[in-house]
This record gives C-alpha cells, structure tokens and sequence, in this order.
C-alpha cells in the first residue's frame, strides 16, 4: 500500500515546471505540496522519454551503495499509468534503488503530459550535467519534432539562450560515427562545432579521424576546418560580420570582394529559424 512519508526537496527546475511537486527547504510557496508516497518498486516502469542511455555501472553502484547505508533521501518524481506508475524524474536514483534490493520508494506522483515528462528529464539531467552533448541534442530534437516546440521555446524551458539550443541540435547533422565519438568523450562539442564548417561528410570523417589520431585541441581544429584559401576579415568587416550575427542570432558570413561587391551568408537549421530570420528581415512567405 502506498502510504505518506515526510517530504525533502529535489530541485528547483522541476518545481518552475510542476508548481509544489516538491517541499523547498527554503521554506513554503504558495502552490500546495505535492503529497509523497511510499510506492512498491515493482509498479514503477522506465520513463520512455529518457534522454539519458548510459548509466555508467560504477557510479550506480555508488549510489546504490549509499542507499544501502542511509536511504533513497530524494524522491523521485511519477506519474500515474495503467495501474502502475511512470518515471517522470529519477531514474538514476530508481535504478540504484532495485540494486540496493529496496521494495518501496519514495515518490511524489503527478499527472504530466508526455511533453511535460520530456521537459523534466532533459531538465533534471541538465541541472545534473549527466547527458553527453548528443543525448542533449536528441533530447531538443524531439520536442521541437514530436511537441512542436520552437527553439526559443526550448531555451526558455531549460533556462539556455537559444543560440546554444541550435549549436547543439546541429551536431546531429554529423555523421552518425563522429555523433558517437562525441557521445563517448573522445571528440568535444568544440571538435564537433568546427567539423560542422566542413561541408562534405567525407572530409569531415577524415578530419575527425585525425583529430583523434593526432589529440588536436579546439583551436587547432577550428583552423583546420575552415575552408581553404579565405582571406582573414579587415576588422571593419569583421565588425559588421560581428554585428549580424548578434542581431540574427545565427551563424553569418561576410566575403567582401576587392572591387566592392561580395556576397553574405546566412545560416539557418529549421524551417521554423529560417521563418524567425525572414521575420527579423521584416520579410514573411505565405
């Protein structure tokens, strides 16, 4: 039977989604507390939005450990499903529980949306740094796919500006076997930003490759992949490059010619940022 059990907080973070999921220790709010129950373990099932897919064996085994000695003191966070329960938040926490052999858990329950069950997720393994840059960037994809959420949408959700909502999601325009290597630490999203200059797959598997094989650091591979032959910027025009880019909020590139003409280019990564661009440029397609 589930039954109530002193309440302790969790986060901040979650509590801005879901208003009283959890007691502050800061003191009391004006939403009412969510109630905390004691519910039996095995009526809980894994949250299928997860945006997190490594638990590394080492650090559950910590955690497990330390619950073995003191307790699950955090709750995690669950939502009521066919008779069982959801993982909304906590599964880190949730696995470490059934390694330490505990029957009941501590849990707030609340009705949550599937949107609303990705939001929490992506925002406790934020707070927590424990996504890899391409779990973070799957995790924004499927909002803006699945739910619909513009970027700057996102960014608000997660308290990011948007800039760094788009910087991230490009890195799933990589190749699948660099997406990987940046998955597992050994390429760093500045490695993963300066192979997004390239424009060919090819070259950027081979630059990638190099930059493994050889350790190169950011700056290094930042000069590497700029396209061969482009004149360094006079800084006037390195100014008004600078200046576009902070009012677009996008990536601009400015080649002046000699004889005073050149071209400027502006990227987008969605339908939904070229539409914001046109906007801001006080242009609109029907």
């Amino acid at each position: 039977m589930d039954h109530p059990v002193k309440r302790r907080a969790l986060g901040r973070g979650i509590g801005a989604l879901i208003p009283g999921a959890f007691e502050s220790q800061d003191g009391p709010t004006q939403a009412t507390p969510a109630p905390l129950v004691h519910v039996s373990i095995q009526r809980v099932r894994p949250n299928p939005f997860q945006p997190r897919q490594h638990f590394p064996e080492e650090e559950l085994e910590e955690l497990a450990q330390s619950i073995r000695q003191q307790g699950l003191l955090q709750p995690v966070l669950l939502r009521p499903v066919d008779g069982g329960y959801e993982l909304v938040a906590g599964e880190r926490r949730f696995r470490a529980a059934q390694r330490a052999g505990l029957s009941e858990i501590p849990a707030v329950v609340r009705e949550v949306d599937d949107r609303t069950a990705l939001e929490l997720a992506l925002i406790e393994n934020l707070q927590r740094t424990d996504l890899d840059p391409i779990e973070e960037a799957r995790a924004y994809e499927r909002l803006s796919r699945q739910f619909g959420l513009t970027q700057e949408e996102i960014a608000a959700r997660v308290g990011k500006h948007r800039s760094t909502i788009a910087n991230t999601m490009r890195l799933l325009r990589l190749p699948e076997e660099i997406q990987r290597e940046i998955a597992a630490g050994r390429l760093t999203a500045g490695h993963a930003r300066a192979l997004l200059a390239v424009a060919s797959p090819e070259e950027q598997r081979r630059l990638a490759r190099e930059f493994l094989q050889q350790g190169v650091s950011v700056r290094d591979a930042e000069r590497r992949s700029q396209p061969k032959g482009r004149r360094t910027l006079d800084p006037d025009w390195q100014a008004v490059e600078d200046r576009l880019r902070q009012l677009l909020d996008t990536k601009v590139r400015l080649l002046p010619r000699r004889n005073g003409s050149g071209k400027l280019e502006i990227e987008y990564y969605s339908i939904q940022q070229l539409n914001q661009l046109l906007a801001r440029l006080g242009l609109s397609v029907d």
